[in-house]
Order: structure tokens, then sequence, then C-alpha cells
């Protein structure tokens, strides 16, 4: 049947029984589920936003104020050590409860429970466990079965390798899907002039080919990264630093705009130009002095001859 499916979406649409656009895109979408792992939708460790057991309530409802996320791990120590998470209403919870005296009467709210650390609050919830390999539609009915909504993809030595929501395997098959708290995302990759483009080292290798072009191919070494960031790592071994140049592409080179001691964020791309192979090239265009000369000799009077 996933076959059928499949040629259904690729053959041609009839009247009667052809999908709409959406429909076709979540429905190759849902085909692709089998072949999608929980570390191609994770968010990687670095972008991970959490908060300290040690943090008070109050620094902890700065953090999803500024983050927008409903949200946050918690770890104890290092981000290797995470217990668990906390959602705004358990939050809200802790800072809307003593509205009240028990004689009725209100209380101010200058909420004490601001101090207060997480650790005391006993407030953070169970996340879920998972390896990096695990397949996309495996944590789906996981998170469906526990009612778990973020997971944390641990490495074979049990660190924090990434963070998993269930709003980021839902966009697997609808796409994005944005709230009014979100932010219009900016995109990854932009044109500055001809040739010369910015790109942050977010943007995948598929998403810089659609904007630079189809001779932007890294060849052998798309196998070994997915992304710009590691196609530049890929390229020289190592993290690069800022304001370095990177020239080991054909055809184009990277300066590199912004990075830190752990990763590269920003990438402007230049496109070099083309030698041009004279070779090739008929003689009077590679040399026009001589075309020239020749035609001035043709040109010349036939009775204009030099004396003997």
């Amino acid at each position: 049947m996933r076959d059928d499916l499949r040629q259904a979406l690729q053959g041609e649409a009839t009247l009667t029984t052809s999908f709409s656009g959406a429909e076709r895109t979540m429905l190759s979408n849902v085909l692709k589920l089998a072949g999608t792992r929980v570390e191609d939708v994770m968010v990687p460790r670095v972008d991970i936003e959490a908060a300290d057991e040690e943090e008070s309530l109050g620094q902890l409802v700065e953090k999803l104020r500024k983050s927008g996320h409903s949200r946050l791990p918690v770890y104890t120590e290092t981000l290797d050590n995470i217990v668990g998470m906390i959602h705004i209403k358990d939050a809200l919870q802790h800072l809307s409860a003593p509205v009240e005296n028990p004689n009725g009467s209100p209380i101010k709210m200058l909420n004490p429970a601001l101090k207060h650390k997480l650790k005391d609050l006993d407030c953070a919830r169970q996340v879920l466990f998972v390896p990096p390999s695990m397949p996309v539609g495996d944590l789906l009915q996981s998170m469906q079965a526990t009612r778990l909504h973020m997971a944390i993809v641990v490495d074979e030595y049990g660190g924090t390798d990434g963070l998993v929501t269930i709003e980021d395997l839902l966009e697997t098959v609808v796409g994005d899907i944005e709230d009014e708290h979100d932010d219009e995302e900016l995109a990854l990759v932009t044109r500055e002039g001809e040739n010369i483009y910015c790109a942050d080292a977010r943007a995948s290798l598929e998403e810089l080919r659609q904007v630079i072009g189809n001779d932007f191919d890294p060849g052998d070494i798309a196998e070994e990264a997915d992304t710009l960031g590691g196609l530049v790592f890929a390229l020289i071994d190592r993290i690069p630093v800022k304001a370095e140049v990177i020239t080991r592409m054909k055809g184009f080179e990277f300066e590199i705009l912004q990075a830190d001691p752990r990763r590269v964020k920003k990438v402007r791309i230049l496109r070099r130009p083309r030698k041009l192979n004279v070779r090739n090239k008929p003689r009077s265009e590679t040399r026009p002095e001589i075309r020239q000369e020749k035609q001035k000799l043709q040109e010349r009077p036939t009775g204009d001859k030099g004396q003997s």
C-alpha cells in the first residue's frame, strides 16, 4: 500500500481522485517518517534553552518570557544532568496560589515565591530520554502514550545531544507551526549582491543550493555534513575563527563573520569568477591586435608600394 500511495502521489492528477497541494505534501511527509530519525529534527545541544535548578522562580519566568517557550528543561550542574522540565502553567500556579489570606483579605502581589529555587518548589515534570537513531514515528507514538511532550536526546555516553518536542515531530508532517508568540523567522540564506551571499551556519546544504544555484556542490563532503557549519568544519577539520577565509571548495570561498570557540554562527559565501579557457578560443579573439593589423593591411591601396 505504501508503494501504491507513493505512485499515486507522483502520478498525474485526475479531476476525481487528485489530492490538493497541501494533501500531497502531508502524505509525502508521512511516507518519509519511516526514514526520518530523531537526530534529523532535534534542536542541537548548543541551541537548547534550559534552566538550572539553582535558579529562582523569578529567573525562570524571565527565561520563559524571553524565549517564548512554554516548557524549559531543568538541569543540575550541567546540561548533561537534566532532571525534568517545567511548564509555564506550573510556574504560574506557584505565583498565583497565595492570592488571599485565610481571613479573605487580599495579599499584595509581591510574591515571595519568586525568590524560591526551582529545586525547592518540586515542580519539575518528567521528560523522555531517547537515542538519536530513534524513528520519528516511534517517538510520536511514545509521546502520545506517555503524555510527555518533551524528549531529551542522549548520546551513547548518556550526555545530552539535543532536544525534541511534540511540535518538532508534527512539523515534519504538516510543516512549520507558528503561534501568536512566534516571531517571524528571518531567512537563513540571503543574497547581499552579485555572487555574494550571507548565511546562518544552521542553513542546510539543500537550502544553500536552492538560493545560490546547482553549482554549489560540496561533492563527497556533503556525506559528512548536513549544514553550512558542518561543511566549513569538514573542509578544514576544525572550528574556524572569526574573519578567517576558507577557499578549499571549488568555485566558492567562505568568510567567517561570527564564531565562538564551540561553533560557527554566520558565514559570507562568495562565488569565485570562472577562469576563461583562453586556449580554446579562436586566435582572432585571443589576439585582437593581430586582427586589427591584418585589417589595416587589407585596406591599403594596391599602388601604395615602397621604392625598389
